[in-house]
């Protein structure tokens, strides 16, 4: 009897596909096998762990809870290498974008599954029977979540209820094993206008999950047994981490109870200048005239700040310090319609005073950047690619809005400061040689970008510009109170 026609190519492409298949988990089983000799002990128990609940398909909450270094990142690559390299099914995913890049496979939890922004009590996930994703979910061995303290407790609530109604279970998470992970002394879930008490219960261990949370704990600093011949540099490595750690937990300048003034040490600070700002950036980027075009030294660079206004002020005074032809960009900006229609006077708001307003999440009404200026994207564009919100790039050529490969697009704020929702049609980037950090927690946010001692800088200085050696330390105590 002889084939169907095509079958002989369709048998062939089929065959090309299973070939590629066992290619990729050759790949993963080899990196897998390297990962798994580099675990420590800890890791290694960690990871026997999960894996016991993964094979069984017993269903669990997870939360992998550690300061960074400690190897959380590295933990997951083992984990989603292990169960892949068999076929299983693994879901990597964080609840930023710049987080989302570093895991494999990673996307962010509201673009996986469909989360309202902003979530409510009742929010539920965009998640339909039959669908090819409720069908994903029925066969995925593990999900991932990185970063998940930053995450509302709505949103992870949100995800609870659809996976029970996807299931039909009604044990957490419709019985699927989900591991969390993140340090509860970084960016707390940020409520516009919201109090302590506010932030505190948007925290993920605020909520009914919490309760059926089993806390893993990594506590070994990774860094400082990579070179364990080089006892100075350990030594003054495991000082430097401790001093964070003690800033992030609030340990200095006890009693701390949400605010504490701490001392900064002598030889982290800017001590002596006119010129906060001329002072800063000669500080952070050293002999600029001859590294401005240099994408390494710009790198590894920034200067972080509290306040939008303060930034702008550093990247337009950078700006006028390096060669070349600068480009104005300037937006166009409207008022929604549904907010016009409910308050008429909305719609006589002139161009000079929508072109004046400015906030965190969009940029301003003029761009003004040159070639070799680092910028930031505030959207996220390509994930694969690694466009993401927080990604930072280097202008490379100017030309005219219709030649580049970053589009303008219709922005607002996610929260909009006005009783009005803006609308600014711009391109989704500011520039970057310095960028704003989250007020909360923002010391031991900013503190902690650093790689070693050698590379923070701190400049304080009063409202009359005196310098300064000490600043507020923001911790919410109470969150550290359940893990």
């Amino acid at each position: 009897m002889p084939y169907p026609l095509g079958y002989a190519a369709k048998m062939h492409q089929n065959n090309l596909i299973y070939n590629e298949l066992a290619y990729n988990r050759e790949i993963l089983a080899a990196k897998f096998d390297k990962c798994y000799q580099s675990l420590t002990d800890e890791h290694a128990s960690i990871f026997n762990k999960i894996m016991h609940v993964v094979a069984t398909q017993s269903g669990g909450v997870y939360f992998l809870y550690g300061y960074g270094g400690t190897g959380k990142t590295f933990v997951w690559k083992t984990l989603s290498s292990a169960i892949r390299s068999t076929g299983g099914i693994v879901l990597t995913i964080a609840s930023s974008g710049i987080a989302s890049i570093l895991l494999p496979g990673g996307r962010t939890t509201h673009s996986k599954f469909a989360i309202l922004v902003p979530a409510t009590k009742n929010s539920t996930c965009n998640i339909h029977q039959g669908s090819d994703l409720a069908e994903l979910l029925h066969i995925t061995k593990l999900i991932i979540w990185d970063e998940a303290p930053m995450c509302h407790r709505y949103s992870i609530e949100a995800l609870d209820k659809s996976l029970q109604d996807i299931m039909h279970n009604n044990n957490p998470f419709g019985g699927k094993v989900i591991v969390f992970c993140g340090d509860f002394r970084q960016i707390l879930p940020v409520v516009p206008r919201g109090n302590r008490s506010d932030i505190v219960y948007a925290t993920l261990n605020s909520s009914y999950i919490w309760n059926h949370c089993q806390i893993l704990k990594l506590t070994k600093n990774m860094r400082l047994q990579s070179n364990p011949t080089d006892h100075s540099n350990l030594d003054e490595l495991k000082q430097f981490s401790e001093w964070l750690l003690d800033i992030g937990d609030g340990k200095l300048a006890e009693p701390n109870d949400g605010y504490g003034e701490i001392t900064i040490p002598y030889e982290f600070l800017i001590k002596d200048f006119q010129d906060p700002i001329q002072t800063i950036v000669e500080a952070t980027y050293p002999n600029l005239l001859h590294n401005y075009s240099n994408g390494d030294f710009l790198q590894k660079r920034v200067v972080l700040a509290s306040t939008k206004d303060v930034v702008d002020k550093i990247n337009d005074y950078v700006l006028s310090l390096i060669p070349g032809e600068e480009k104005e960009y300037c937006s166009a900006g409207s008022v929604d319609k549904s907010d016009e229609l409910l308050s008429p006077s909305f719609g006589v708001l002139t161009a000079e005073f929508l072109n004046s307003l400015k906030t965190s999440g969009i940029p301003n009404h003029k761009l003004i950047i040159k070639v070799d200026t680092p910028i930031i994207l505030l959207r996220n564009l390509d994930q694969a690619d690694g466009l993401c919100n927080r990604t930072r790039l280097i202008v490379t050529r100017l030309g005219s809005s219709h030649r580049t490969y970053i589009p303008r697009m219709n922005l607002s704020p996610s929260d909009s400061p006005w009783p009005f929702k803006l609308i600014r049609r711009q391109f989704p980037f500011m520039v970057s040689f310095a960028m704003t950090i989250n007020k909360w927690t923002i010391l031991y946010v900013a503190l902690s970008r650093v790689q070693s001692k050698k590379g923070l800088h701190i400049l304080i200085h009063d409202n009359q510009g005196t310098p300064k050696n000490t600043t507020i330390n923001v911790v919410y105590k109470e969150v550290f109170s359940n893990l």
